[in-house]
């Protein structure tokens, strides 16, 4: 266990001061964002992260009844060597110790087991069947937003509480997703498979607060870990090295293939498809004197089939395990409709107009203009294009079809 004075001041982030009207305000906007009535039991998904920390303790601060829950995710031997890695040793130490201070019950639920079956496990499946996964979305998908639910509800709160930055909005008797009032935080990407009865139950007190603005508030109520990093990369994979783990749980995706022009021609050999992802330059180890990108990966045949950047545009994709949160009875429904979206195929990427379509029995979106970066495995989260800020679900990429 890292001691608490272990933290070194470089690692350190900047915590602003806050004043006290501001105080007051981000209380205020916490009790506003769960909207039931003060002295309700309310769930706090603790990670042991500023932004976790900073939700319980406003909860506890505007007069909810408030319990603590912290998920142990995985080994955190290894993790505790890589800093910003959540749900490991020191985060589960943090948020204890948080509890501890507000006075709050806290509880740590062994969840490594699910974790590993829903989570670390698909993830190395999907990149030996040559996707590219997004393990945040499956964690939220799965053990957060659908086990700890459910512990949620057994332990009598009436609302869920976590630190992700989005919005969550009622209009009449349905509540919407919407994306935080800081874009550049804004993880409703990550949250396109929250369904409609998760958002009912679920509550995100920062939508209203930007970064600097959290840390300034645990500072102000004397949380320790106002100045602690953010969590980076993928939290189970020690170091960044997600290669070394797939190679661990699925080695036979080292076996050697070959690297091939789209056009046929063999360029080269490769020690394993797991290595690569669909957009990829670097790393290719052929020359043919023009840049060459990852287009297509073929798992069957071993092939690592590339060509220019502009075979890389996608024209449509298809979607499987579709969630829907729009007007629309259902996505199909949209489909049939051919409703118009807003799709963003990454989460660094904007997002781009398209239009919903059912083509053999699955749903479609076809974007206006070729869109860049589409990788079987990858999130697409659609939007409203006559109120950008709302999510209207999305769906994991299952096929793609290029730009002709």
């Amino acid at each position: 266990m890292t001691p608490d004075n272990s933290i070194l001041a470089e690692d350190l982030c900047p915590v602003p001061t806050i004043a006290r009207p501001d105080m007051d305000a981000a209380v205020e906007a916490a009790r506003a964002a769960v909207g039931l009535p003060v002295g309700s039991r309310v769930v706090a998904a603790m990670s042991g992260g500023v932004d976790s920390t900073v939700v319980a303790a406003l909860l506890h601060k505007a007069g909810y009844d408030v319990v603590g829950v912290t998920l142990q995710l995985y080994d955190h031997g290894a993790a505790l060597k890589k800093k910003g890695a959540c749900c490991a040793g020191q985060d589960i130490h943090d948020a204890r110790l948080a509890a501890e201070m507000l006075g709050i019950p806290h509880y740590v639920l062994d969840y490594e087991s699910r974790f590993r079956d829903a989570v670390i496990d698909q993830f190395a499946d999907s990149y030996l069947a040559g996707q590219t996964p997004v393990p945040c979305i499956r964690c939220n998908q799965t053990v957060k937003f659908r086990d700890l639910l459910d512990v949620a509800r057994d332990l009598g709160a009436e609302a869920m509480a976590t630190g992700h930055y989005v919005r969550r909005s009622v209009v009449g008797d349905h509540a919407q997703m919407r994306k935080a009032i800081d874009h550049s935080r804004d993880q409703s990407y990550f949250l396109f498979a929250t369904t409609a009865r998760q958002l009912d139950y679920l509550r995100f007190p920062l939508a209203d607060l930007e970064k600097p603005q959290v840390r300034g508030v645990a500072a102000e109520l004397g949380l320790r870990i106002a100045a602690k990093p953010d969590s980076q990369d993928i939290c189970f994979v020690p170091n960044g090295d997600y290669r070394t783990l797939i190679d661990k749980l699925r080695p036979q995706g080292r076996e050697a293939g070959e690297i091939v022009h789209m056009d046929g021609r063999v360029l080269g050999g490769h020690a394993g498809i797991t290595d690569y992802t669909i957009g990829q330059r670097r790393g290719l180890n052929v020359a043919v004197g023009e840049p060459l990108f990852v287009t297509r990966l073929d798992p069957v045949k071993r092939h690592v089939i590339v060509g220019p950047r502009e075979a890389l545009l996608t024209a449509s994709l298809t979607l499987d395990e579709t969630n829907w949160l729009g007007d629309e009875a259902s996505i199909e429904a949209a489909a049939v409709a051919g409703a118009p979206v807003l799709a963003r195929v990454r989460s660094t990427r904007p997002p781009s107009p398209a239009r919903l379509s059912l083509i053999e029995g699955a749903v479609a979106v076809t974007f206006a203009s070729g869109e860049e970066g589409v990788a079987p495995g990858q999130a697409c989260a659609l939007y409203d294009p006559a109120d950008p800020d709302r999510l209207l679900g999305g769906g994991f990429i299952k096929t793609t079809a290029a730009v002709v």
